[in-house]
């Protein structure tokens, strides 16, 4: 039999012998793919067909989303407040499945370049006609992504090259200005000929707003343009207008008045016998809106006892025949934004000539159906419930025909209303035929031979209201409370554009100014971009809020986001918000101490999100110079671990009972996934309890994780890793018992992140971890996925990936109930999942298996194959992909907390020469350090902000230093060692302030004394 394995992918060949138990024990990697595992290598540049797929975010972070492409066209354009399910909701078939965004249809058919209007740049040399700056003006161009800048090179001109800069002011620690509705473009033309050039750069851009849910003839397109001595620019809005009266009367097609569905056709279980009256309407699915006693609603009146249970039912109502005899169709929905699946269409000759669709929300919103070019046609109305997925429902209310429609939101209270701008910065000319015209700016410059002159571009947007459904949507975008519309954004950027650039340029180098690979840098920032797209928001109340993934599952999930490391490191600021202002304030039950996973959406706890929230907490802790943080919200802290400790039903440092985490499922019995972030909990709780010098709850915390970690061992461990028992009381409930989880000693693997040591018995540990690179990693997941294919397809054939959840001892039911809807996720692979193995992995110095785990889904998102930018899970940009960043932390080795004015790192990749950029409380810069036979050099370089420190913890390998010298510029500073296991702590006689632009140097002599 021949081999199985595509040629590209990185191991084999294999044959069908060892695919036996669908995971091969023998990873057969090849010899070249793992020596680049290692390698510094060289920077990425795509070309080509590579070019297609390529969608890298551009725009600020909590401001929309707007990409780049691999040819420098800006597209997708997600700035309009929209609100959708995916990045492009496009249903797809694939291996005999319907997927939509939740279920991987952009990882199978990667969504081509979404362009809804007209806009571009373009160059023009010595007269000659323009050439787009894209694909469709050249044909040799090369791209670079490293977010948060990218680089794109035109090289097929016969006289000049041009080089494009883009992005979008970045700045760790500053998340305002790293959050500006904007992005520059930088497009620099050398001169490659003998002969003077005169070059001309243009930016154009068409006026699309009101095409989204305006309606026709009530507003009007303008723009207005400015030429000042250092800017040029257009700005483009929209106006109302006022129309006149309607002289023909509404015709009510459906007022649902009647406890029946008379005049409709009902099909499948879940609209029940008719109109539901809202006061029947369960209780969590809040006010649902609308005029009218009576609604449709495919939720509240479908089967089931459980929230799952009724999404999972299904069914059409069809009207009678609606003749059109107005200009507009009124109606109220609500309900899952499913396209095609939880919608209301008007059908004619039967098909759907209008459609829409619900906003992930029971709250109905008036839609409007332009249908006057319909007039005179039949027609009916299909209300349709297809999806038996999480908001698998659809509400509709009272359905009008109208001259007159009342949209209830004036044009300048809709989602899509503001303004766009673009703009050259320091000069140009505008070009601005007519306000009905499309307008442009250009500057032309004249390039020497040999010579390059560099235009900056802008684009900026301003749509302040974004209605998310929570209270805090009333004061709409966050950057609308700094400017009052996109001219302004333009404004400050031109004012403030030096430092911005420099800052953002600044931050790009100290990131790739490493000895780590560039493929390793690549993948364990480009999950940042994630903060980029409209997964992330900021309210004008200065709240932080985001789905899990674009437009999926609300409320700033706790047991998604605790995965994601990233966020607290870069932009602290943001996760300080979800700690005050969501889990411990609006978040948290003063009754018991609970915190509500989805914040307003759901104020149950998941017992893995509770535990992530505490550990949050002491991240923050440590990355905040404000003593007062912890100390005003310690009574909650301790309060929420205090409802933890209440599942310790033995005080045996065991949780039992139902305990729902983010496999969205209560599990029962003891589970070893959960007790280990418990553990690491309580031993962040002892941390936390000894700062607030409370040492009565700090003594009750080491005691109990003294008990778990001896206890976890006794009940979970089987020997070679953690596990799972049964519950009998509810001996038939979804969970993994005797399976090797992915999750399995994540507790440990948190603790490392924030330096809380050994949670776990460090060789039982390891030996999980080997556990699931032998049974849970597969080069090739086209043979696990055939055998199982149940599940969603976030990895294919011919992709290596970590599965979730594999049954090594062949145990028959091993899973529980195996109808459970949640079953399919245990033959997944997710990415987030697996980066927080390959960080745990890292720390636990398994650095082989860990690289391989994360270039196993670097690969995956090559841009061959699908968006390097975009990992997907239930929906895109999944924010759990984050936890890419603690690969990131673990390969440094790096700790820090601010108020003790300690920092640490311990490189696990060539520590005899390392070099990496690291973020602190109030600064970031570069470690790095070189080790021979004799000594060892440690830097700490400043290149932002400020760091104060007074102890640093250093790794020196197996031979232990016997002097020390420190120097702060030329400054000596007093200092002494202490030997800490295999660390050592260089002690300061008092705490020093390493200023931007200092260098704090370390030197450790193993004999002769250090330089003075």
């Amino acid at each position: 039999m021949g081999a199985l394995t595509p040629e590209w992918v990185f191991a084999g060949p294999f044959q069908a012998s060892d695919f036996g138990t669908a995971i091969p024990i023998d990873k057969r990697l090849k010899a070249d793919w793992v020596r680049s595992l290692t390698l510094r290598g060289n920077r990425t540049e795509y070309s080509g067909k590579q070019l297609d797929k390529i969608g890298m975010p551009i725009g600020g972070i909590c401001a929309g989303g707007l990409y780049i492409g691999g040819d420098g066209r800006l597209w997708l354009w997600d700035i309009f407040n929209s609100n959708k399910f995916g990045i492009s909701p496009t249903p797809v078939t694939y291996q005999g499945q319907t997927l939509e965004a939740g279920g991987g249809s952009a990882y199978v058919a990667p969504t081509d370049q979404v362009l809804p209007f007209d806009q571009g740049f373009s160059i023009s040399v010595d007269g000659e006609q323009a050439r787009a700056l894209d694909h469709r003006g050249f044909k040799d161009i090369r791209f670079i992504g490293e977010y948060p800048v990218a680089t794109v090179r035109y090289l097929d001109h016969p006289k000049v090259s041009i080089d494009l800069e883009a992005f979008s002011p970045f700045i760790p620690l500053n998340a305002d200005d790293s959050g500006l509705p904007a992005t520059l473009l930088h497009y620099t033309v050398h001169n490659r000929s003998s002969e003077e050039v005169k070059v001309d750069v243009r930016s154009w851009m068409a006026n699309p707003l009101g095409s989204y849910r305006g309606i026709e003839g009530s507003f009007r397109l303008v723009h207005q343009t400015v030429g000042e001595s250092n800017l040029t620019m257009v700005t483009l809005g929209i106006e109302s207008v006022k129309q006149a009266s309607p002289t023909r009367f509404d015709l009510p097609f459906e007022l649902w008045d009647k406890d029946t569905y008379d005049g409709w056709t009902v099909e499948g279980t879940c609209f029940g016998s008719g109109p539901i009256l809202k006061s029947k309407i369960p209780t969590y699915q809040g006010n649902v809106g609308g005029p009218g006693d009576r609604v449709v609603n495919s939720h509240a009146t479908a089967p089931g006892n459980s929230v799952a249970e009724k999404d999972q039912a299904i069914g059409k109502l069809t009207s009678s025949t609606l003749k059109i005899e107005r200009n507009y169709l009124q109606f109220w929905i609500g309900g899952g934004k499913h396209a095609g699946k939880t919608c209301l269409n008007l059908v004619i000759d039967g098909k759907v000539v209008r459609t829409a669709t619900g906003s992930d929300s029971n709250k109905m919103r008036p839609e409007v159906f332009r249908i006057a070019e319909l007039a005179g046609k039949e027609a009916h109305i299909e209300i349709v419930d297809a999806e038996t997925g999480a908001w698998g429902n659809v509400g509709v209310g009272r359905i009008v025909q109208t001259d007159a429609p009342v949209t209830a939101i004036p044009l300048e209270s809709m989602a899509d209303y503001g303004t766009l701008s673009f703009a050259i910065l320091d000069g140009g000319v505008v070009v601005a035929p007519s306000e009905s015209e499309e307008a442009w700016v250009s500057q032309a410059v004249v390039i020497p031979p040999g010579g390059s002159k560099t235009v900056t571009c802008a684009v900026a947007w301003h749509f302040p209201n974004l209605r998310l459904g929570i209270p805090d949507d009333k004061s709409g975008q966050y950057y609308a409370t700094k400017f009052k519309d996109a001219g302004d954004v333009i404004r400050y950027l031109s004012k403030n554009h030096g430092r911005l650039a420099h800052l953002t340029r600044l931050w790009h180098q100290t990131w790739y100014d490493s000895t780590l690979p560039y493929w390793f840098l690549d993948r364990t920032f480009a999950n940042t971009s994630i903060l980029a797209t409209t997964t992330a928001h900021r309210f004008g109340t200065g709240r932080f809020y985001a789905w899990e993934g674009v437009g999926c599952c609300a409320g700033t999930c706790t047991h998604v986001w605790h995965y994601a490391q990233a966020v607290g490191r870069i932009f602290p600021e943001l996760e300080r918000i979800l700690r005050t202002r969501v889990d411990y304030g609006l978040a948290f039950n003063e009754q018991d101490g609970q915190i509500g996973f989805r914040a307003e959406y759901d104020h149950r706890a998941a017992m893995d999100g509770q535990a992530g929230s505490i550990l949050r907490m002491y991240r923050e802790h440590q990355m905040s110079t404000d003593p007062l943080f912890l100390r005003e919200r310690w009574s909650r802290v301790k309060a929420s671990l205090e409802y933890m400790i209440g599942f310790d039903k033995n005080v045996e440092g065991i949780l039992q009972g139902a305990q729902e985490n983010t496999l969205d499922a209560a599990w029962y019995g003891k589970i070893a996934w959960i007790t280990s972030l418990y553990l690491a909990a309580l031993r962040a709780g002892e941390a936390m309890a000894l700062e607030m010098d409370d040492s009565e709850f700090a003594k009750r915390c080491q005691g109990l994780l003294q008990q778990g970690t001896k206890n976890i061992d006794r009940d979970l461990f089987n020997g070679e890793y953690y596990i799972q028992t049964h519950d009998p009381e509810h001996p038939n409930a979804v969970g993994t018992y005797d399976c090797c989880h992915i999750d399995q000693v994540m507790g440990q693997g948190w603790a490392w992140q924030v330096g809380l040591g050994r949670v776990l018995n460090k060789e039982h540990t390891l030996s999980a971890l080997r556990a699931l690179y032998k049974y849970n990693f597969t080069p090739d997941v086209g043979p696990w996925r055939k055998a199982h294919p149940e599940g969603r397809w976030f990895a294919v054939a011919g992709d290596g990936g970590l599965v979730m959840t594999t049954n090594p001892k062949g145990n028959k039911d091993a899973f529980g109930d195996r109808a459970a809807w949640q079953f399919g996720y245990f033959n997944e692979c997710m990415s987030g999942f697996e980066h927080q193995v390959a960080a745990h992995m890292i720390a636990e110095g398994m650095v082989h298996e860990g690289l391989v785990i994360t270039r196993a889904i670097h690969d995956r998102y090559r841009a061959d194959l699908r968006n390097p930018w975009n990992e997907i899970e239930c929906s895109d940009h999944y924010a759990r992909a984050m936890a890419s960043y603690g690969s990131f932390i673990s390969m440094c080795g790096f700790e820090h907390h601010a108020l003790k004015k300690s920092i640490g790192f311990s490189p696990r990749l060539t520590p005899e020469d390392f070099r990496a950029a690291f973020t602190s409380a109030e600064g970031w810069g570069t470690f790095s350090q070189k080790r021979s036979a004799e000594a060892q050099r440690c830097d700490i370089a400043l290149k932002h902000g400020k760091l104060t420190v007074q102890s640093v913890a250093l790794d020196c390998g197996a031979t232990k230093p016997k002097h020390v010298g420190v120097r702060l510029g030329t400054k000596l500073v007093p200092a002494t060692l202490a030997i800490e296991s295999s660390r050592v702590i260089v002690l300061l006689a008092n705490p020093v302030t390493i200023q931007e632009s200092q260098i704090l140097t370390i030197w450790l002599n193993y004999e002769l004394p250090a330089p003075s």
